[in-house]
Order: structure tokens, then sequence, then C-alpha cells
């Protein structure tokens, strides 16, 4: 069933226009009488119907709402090293379908990535679709958000506010297991770029409290790794 992110869920009609009628209407050639599925991006989902085609804009009538059942029991956010090329969109695609509330990417000491305020303001624009897409195909009931860049010392200063703070370095010996047998509520983790972190990096989330972690004996690249993370980290709380 089509699903779509919608800014509000009252009353009993509403109407998909821009980008998400257009994609009913001409991609999906939706019809009148087709079901739909719709998401407030906050954690409500609801039914409808399609009463009405004109167009590019598509009226729906709600016939029921419900609570979102497809997101993580705790709210994890992911602090990316901005790696090369076309890594992050990968990152940031599956990162959503694996339930990430949040990503945010960090510009380290070993980042080859270097984009301009005006570059990556665009390439912000353009992973953010690609969150919202990701979100919709794999029934998200929260549509994360990705932020904007921060520097390695900022990233360390929101790190440290997290309940579970967590800096995945190859040098490490600490498993990530132990680190979710309490099942903290949030979790925040820092995944390197290509080359991972520097010793005086390590050194410095360690100082602010941040634990740092290894993935095992096997050095990930830095598209893989936080869906490594990802995934145990859903397997701990969804299939235990």
């Amino acid at each position: 069933m089509p699903r779509f992110f919608v800014p509000e869920l009252a009353g009993e009609t509403l109407v998909l226009a821009g980008e998400e009628g257009r994609h009913a209407a001409k991609s999906l050639r939706c019809r009148v009488g087709e079901e739909l599925e719709l998401c407030d991006g906050r954690g409500t989902d609801a039914l409808g119907v399609i009463t009405a085609l004109s167009g590019e804009t598509v009226t729906v009538e709600i016939t029921c709402r419900r609570p979102s059942s497809s997101e993580l029991p705790c709210c994890v956010t992911l602090y990316q090293a901005l790696p090369k090329g076309d890594k992050l969109e990968l990152i940031v695609q599956k990162a959503v379908e694996l339930g990430v509330s949040a990503i945010v990417p960090v510009l380290t000491s070993r980042c080859v990535s270097r984009p301009a305020p005006k570059g990556m303001e665009k390439k912000l624009e353009r992973l953010q679709r690609i969150a919202r897409e990701a979100a919709g195909q794999s029934g998200r009931g929260v549509l994360p958000q990705v932020r904007p860049l921060l520097s390695f010392r900022e990233a360390l200063e929101e790190l440290a506010q997290s309940s579970c703070p967590i800096l995945f370095y190859e040098e490490a010996s600490c498993p990530l297991g132990p680190l979710l047998e309490g099942r903290p509520k949030e979790i925040s983790f820092l995944v390197g770029a290509e080359g991972g972190f520097s010793p005086a990096e390590a050194e410095e989330a360690r100082s602010k409290g941040i634990a740092l972690c290894t993935m095992g004996p096997r050095i990930l690249r830095c598209e893989t790794a936080p869906l490594y993370a990802l995934s145990a980290i859903g397997y701990t709380y969804e299939n235990q």
C-alpha cells in the first residue's frame, strides 16, 4: 500500500499536493477508491481512501488512525564522519531503514571530503529527500532528520549529553553488547570516515566520558560500520 508523509493528520479529509500529490497522481497513478497509508512523521499513522483527483492534487478521506508500530524502542542518533563520494547517501538510506532517529554529518581530522558551505547545504537537501523516501519505503512512523554538519568537537559536546554515548574505534577493546544490556532509551554513536579516528581524537572522546567501542576483529568500511551498529541495536531490542 502506498505510504505518504503529511504535515498533519487532523480532520476527516486531507489533500496531498506538491511532491506527494505528484507522486501519488502521476508516478503511482493512484485512482479514486484506492487506499493509502498516511503518517505525520511524529508517530501517528492513518489509513485513507482517495475521494477525488485533480491534476497533481489528491483528496483523501481518513478512515482510521493508530500509533505507529515500526519504530525502535530506543532513540538512536548516528554521528557520521563525512565519507568520500556518495557513500553518505547509502548510509542515510540504509540507516533510516534500520530505524535511526537522526543522522548528523561530522567533520573529523581524517575526512577527505570537505565541502564548501553552499555545497553542503545542497547535499543536506538531497540527503533529507533520501531519508524521506527511505522512511516511506520502510514504513517508518517517524521521519528522521539529517542535521547540519558539525565539527568533531561540536559532535563530542552533543555526544557527551547522551545517556549512552559511543565512539567506534578500531583500537578499542570494549564490545558493544555490554553497553546495550541495560536497554538505554537513548543511544548516540560516532563512526569515522575512511581512515577512522586519530589517537588524539579517540583520547579526547574518552576524556569526555564517551565509550570507545570495537566492532570486532574485522575492519569495516565506513559505510558498513554504522549499519552493523544499527543492526546490532535492532537485534538486541527487537529480537531477544
